[in-house]
């Protein structure tokens, strides 16, 4: 342990892989989210540590410089890959450009001294396409995080989703049969590795993401009100990530015209807050969920924002009566976590790892009927206009937010990079 409490690193260098999004990309739009905020936490904090690390992400655009600092004065960089155009590629079309990232990625460990990596930390499988590729030409230990899975998100599909394809499920199932060690957001997580993909479990981790309490914390709500704009007297629904099917705007733009339905006086009072951009099949119909709100006869209470700071996200939280997590799909549910340590109720789909990231902190919904969705958001707001369910439910939020700590996180990822390293090794009397 190290003098603030904080365990010592059993490596010095980690690469980190993140194809397909930066971590210098704002969460929220394009293919921007949960991942985005692990890589930044994980590497800000392991670099804390004395651990260096690289992150690798395609480049996508002229104006990158090759490589930039994440954090002035830590030793975390991002280096932009050329592979494919200098542009935004649709996700699907990634795979194309497989072979020339994993090519620059190979030629860039080949310039380092033999074992400059003690592993290599691919994140979604397209990255540990890549990864994998440099793993095995160098012999570096390879750590995958799914984030999400073929075979699972097939399973619970949106209205308008296309199932994930053939070739990244063979993807998949190759990273789980060849990773020395497989990092799992929540214990669901890891047994649908090792019931449909026949991961070994003794190289499964689970590894919980964390939030970043210094910034998610609770905070005057009127005050939050006033930075955001919001009336003070609002019942403020609050959503936030991409805008696309999976992710369930929808749900909640027609659950709040029923409540309206159902009690007019709603229609003073309610306000559906969404902060997101356009993504995946979303990116057709950019204007599909404003015209939902207008088919519903709610357009006048609904406000759709872009993507904001983390900061700002945090005020955003406060401000907000309840935030909904009605994804139709979630390895765990970051904004539901960030949500609870600001001390506001979530009412979340009961989906992937959503469940465990609300706990017995707020509400969960089977299914995503909108009928269904009214009750449980109308119960939810009703319970809450008594100052002492309120606070109650707020002390809970904050107790059960504090469990996640990115601290806490990083720990867990360095008993995985370890494993890892001794897996590589031939096993602990190698």
């Amino acid at each position: 342990m190290s003098d603030d409490g904080t365990r010592q690193p059993p490596v010095r260098r980690v690469a980190m892989v993140s194809l397909h999004t930066s971590p210098l990309q704002r969460p929220g739009t394009g293919d921007a989210g949960g991942l985005n905020v692990y890589v930044v936490e994980t590497a800000t904090r392991l670099a804390r540590r004395g651990v260096e690390v690289d992150i690798f992400t395609r480049a996508t655009s002229r104006e990158q410089r090759e490589s930039v600092e994440l954090e002035p004065g830590l030793d975390v960089a991002v280096h932009h890959v050329p592979a494919g155009p200098l542009d935004t590629v649709p996700k699907g079309d990634l795979p194309g450009h497989l072979c020339a990232f994993a090519d620059d990625l190979s030629r860039h460990v080949a310039g380092l001294a033999e074992g400059h990596y003690d592993v290599i930390h691919a994140h979604y499988w397209l990255s540990g396409q890549a990864g994998g590729l440099t793993s095995r030409r160098f012999d570096v230990p390879l750590v995958q995080t799914m984030h999400t899975m073929a075979r699972v998100k097939n399973r619970s599909l949106a209205e308008g989703e296309s199932p994930e394809p053939a070739a990244r499920i063979a993807g998949e199932q190759e990273l789980v049969d060849r990773a020395d060690a497989l990092v799992a957001n929540t214990p669901a997580e890891a047994r649908d590795l090792v019931e449909l993909y026949a991961a070994a479990p003794d190289r499964v981790h689970v590894v919980p993401p964390g939030v970043a309490l210094e910034t998610f914390r609770p905070g005057d709500r009127g005050q939050a009100r006033r930075e955001v704009g919001l009336p003070a007297d609002a019942a403020v629904l609050l959503f936030v990530g991409r805008i696309q099917p999976l992710k369930g705007p929808d749900v909640l733009v027609r659950a709040a015209g029923e409540l309206v339905r159902r009690d007019l006086s709603w229609r003073d009072r309610l306000v559906v807050a969404v902060l997101g951009g356009p993504s995946g099949s979303g990116l057709a119909r950019p204007g599909a969920l404003r015209q939902l709100a207008d088919e519903e006869g709610i357009d006048d209470l609904v406000r759709l924002g872009p993507p904001v700071s983390r900061e700002q996200l945090a005020t955003w939280m406060r401000a907000a009566d309840l935030v909904t997590v009605p994804s139709h799909h979630e390895s765990f549910g970051l904004v539901a976590v960030e949500a609870l340590a600001c001390g506001t109720p979530v009412v979340a789909a009961r989906v992937g790892g959503l469940p465990q990231a609300v706990g017995d902190a707020g509400v969960l919904v089977d299914g995503h009927d909108p009928g269904d969705w009214a009750d449980a958001i109308g119960a939810t707001l009703a319970r809450l206009t008594r100052p002492q369910e309120r606070e109650s439910a707020s002390t809970r939020a904050v107790a059960h937010a504090q469990a996640y700590s990115w601290e806490r996180t990083v720990d867990a990822l360095l008993d995985a990079y370890a494993a890892a390293v001794t897996a590589r090794r031939g096993g602990p009397d190698a």
